[in-house]
Formats: C-alpha cells, structure tokens, sequence
C-alpha cells in the first residue's frame, strides 16, 4: 500500500473518531464524561487537520501522488 492511501485511511479514521467522540459527547448526560468527549474530540479533529495537512503536501510535491485518489 502506497504512502497516499495509508494517509488518506489514517485521515478518514481521524475525521470518523472525531464524529464518534462528538456523538458520545452529545448522548450522555454526565457533564464529567460529556466535556472528556469534547476534548478528545478535539484532539481528534486537531490530528485529522495535520493529517489533511501532509496529503496536501504529498499531492503537491509528489506527481505520482495526484492521480491516486
């Protein structure tokens, strides 16, 4: 598996555990947990935007890259 797909499956697995956490967030009631959720969700979004971040970079310099998605 190239460098491409292994990022964009690590970027989808980021933006999916960022949604999970959001929803766990939104489904308790124990305002302890619901801020913990919130958090980790964050982080969550905050390493998929780095991950986006390196596909970019990738795509951009190198070619071979562009016409894999």
């Amino acid at each position: 598996m190239g460098t491409k797909k292994k990022l964009d499956q690590a970027l989808a697995s980021a933006k999916g555990l960022a949604a999970d956490l959001k929803t766990f967030s939104m489904d308790t009631n124990d305002q302890q947990a619901k801020q913990m959720f919130n958090q980790l969700s964050t982080s969550a979004e905050n390493i998929a935007q780095t991950l986006q971040n390196r596909v970019n970079y990738v795509q951009q310099e190198e070619p071979e890259y562009r016409q894999q998605s």
